[in-house]
């Protein structure tokens, strides 16, 4: 005999809707606060790291020099100003470079920074080193092309030059090319 009650039992019901305790509640609505203030400090830092690998690389800015007829085999020193961007501030760089024509006929250009400690190279400026580039802070010299003759232990650094339409261009210093 089979119970009508037996029945019932093997019916399936429909399944419950679980509700959310206040406690769930809380804690998911606490844990998404603390991760969108959490992006909110950790998203600026990595764009810091990663945006500088983004950038683009520039070839180099070249700056008009000296007219390409002035150049000679004796050192003429150059002046000439750079616009750098720092930030949002731009400002103008007076700079200098020892522009000459090598034996080659290829023309190059020396920085003046002294290799030994950061002063300001001249030529000619010792009569008992003619025809050298001298410092004067600590006795550093080298040759025409920037050969370190004394002192300092690297050559003179070296401006990335192109020649265009009858002018100098310099580029970013780069090191010393001439001598080893």
């Amino acid at each position: 005999m089979s119970n009508h009650n037996d029945s019932e039992h093997n019916v399936p019901k429909p399944p419950k809707r679980k509700e959310m305790s206040r406690r769930q509640f809380l804690t998911y609505t606490l844990g998404g606060a603390t991760a969108y203030m959490a992006a909110g400090v950790v998203l600026p830092m990595v764009r810091f790291g990663v945006d500088p690998i983004l950038q683009k690389k520039d070839e180099g800015a070249f700056v008009k020099a000296v007219e390409v007829s002035k150049v000679t085999s004796e050192p003429l020193e150059v002046h000439f100003e750079l616009k750098q961007q720092d930030g949002w501030y731009t400002s103008n760089s007076s700079l200098i470079a020892w522009v000459r024509r090598g034996e080659d006929g290829s023309i190059y250009a020396l920085s003046p920074i002294c290799k030994h400690l950061g002063c300001t190279v001249g030529y000619n400026n010792n009569p008992e080193l003619p025809n050298q580039y001298f410092c004067p802070c600590h006795g550093a010299h080298y040759t025409q092309e920037g050969k370190q003759l004394a002192v300092a232990s690297k050559p003179l650094d070296e401006y990335a030059v192109k020649e265009d339409e009858g002018w100098v261009y310099l580029g970013e210093i780069i090191p010393n090319q001439r001598v080893q």
